[in-house]
């Protein structure tokens, strides 16, 4: 089946009458045929998806920012527009665990994360056959604490030249600079392996399990100058008990990282989050 050509708007702004009024009379004013809209208010923030159908909008995308200006400033709005014939290109940085690249690279084959992956960033070369396999070029960045400045410095160099959108770290297993992170400010997702704000940094199962949790989570969030202290995306849990070895609960944790990565990219090629403050929206 021919899927619709859409367009998705999303806004944040102070709450104020006639918003939605005003949103809807220039959609509708260009025949627009809205098939998705959903609202929020945080506090006197304003917060909004819509999407409609391009066939029959009378309004080039190319010239959507012209046309809708006055409405934006008019009512104070941070927007961005985005439509669904432009993919959006993601890198993936990665270390030596290998499960959510696997997953992620198996997903897109599928075509269930619609995107372009123009390359693969390790600063390990150990996943570089498994890119390989994929057909994606891998670059092997080794990262020590006497040259982190220079491989971030090619590593950005990298993900300029590709014209890359935003950035996955499928457990990359370094902290990115606030020089790097400003750059891709809301644009880099990671996966931490716990149900945070419980035992963020390092070694989180093995805290877990010295704790004798009964549940384990995963938590993918958008990454911030703090170490995982970024908006949460998407979380998730798994029952454990006491007869679970630490291999065991790895290895179920593993598992659950993948779901809760691979959703929060999704939504993030969707057009469903938007962050507010230190939290997200995500709409459904």
């Amino acid at each position: 089946m021919r899927r619709k050509k859409t367009a998705t708007l999303l806004i944040t702004c102070q709450d104020r009458k006639g918003l939605v009024a005003g949103i809807s009379e220039f959609l509708f004013g260009h025949n627009a045929n809205i098939l998705h809209a959903d609202q929020h208010q945080d506090g006197t923030l304003f917060l909004m998806r819509i999407e409609w159908d391009l066939e029959g909008f009378s309004l080039p995308v190319s010239e959507f920012a012209r046309h809708f200006e006055p409405i934006a400033r008019k009512f104070g709005m941070q927007w961005r527009i985005s439509d669904s014939d432009s993919k959006k290109r993601m890198a993936i940085f990665v270390s030596r665990y290998d499960h959510c690249l696997v997953d992620l690279l198996y997903r897109h084959k599928s075509g269930e994360l619609d995107c372009e992956i123009p390359l693969i960033i390790g600063n390990h070369p150990d996943t570089e056959s498994i890119a390989s396999f994929y057909g994606i070029p891998f670059h092997f960045v080794a990262v020590s604490p006497e040259n982190k400045q220079e491989a971030e410095s090619r590593q950005q160099d990298l993900l300029k030249r590709n014209g890359i959108d935003f950035v996955v770290l499928a457990r990359y297993m370094q902290v990115l600079s606030a020089d790097f992170v400003s750059k891709y400010k809301d644009r880099i997702i990671n996966i931490h392996h716990s149900f945070l704000p419980a035992f963020h940094g390092a070694k989180p199962y093995h805290r877990a399990f010295e704790r004798g949790v009964k549940l384990i989570g995963a938590t993918a969030h958008y990454v911030t100058e703090i170490l995982d202290e970024g908006p949460i995306i998407e979380q998730d849990v798994i029952r454990v008990s006491h007869r679970d070895a630490i291999e065991e609960l790895i290895q179920k944790g593993r598992d659950l990282e993948k779901i809760v990565l691979s959703r929060a990219i999704r939504w993030h090629l969707e057009n469903r989050v938007l962050v507010c403050g230190n939290k997200t929206v995500v709409f459904d």
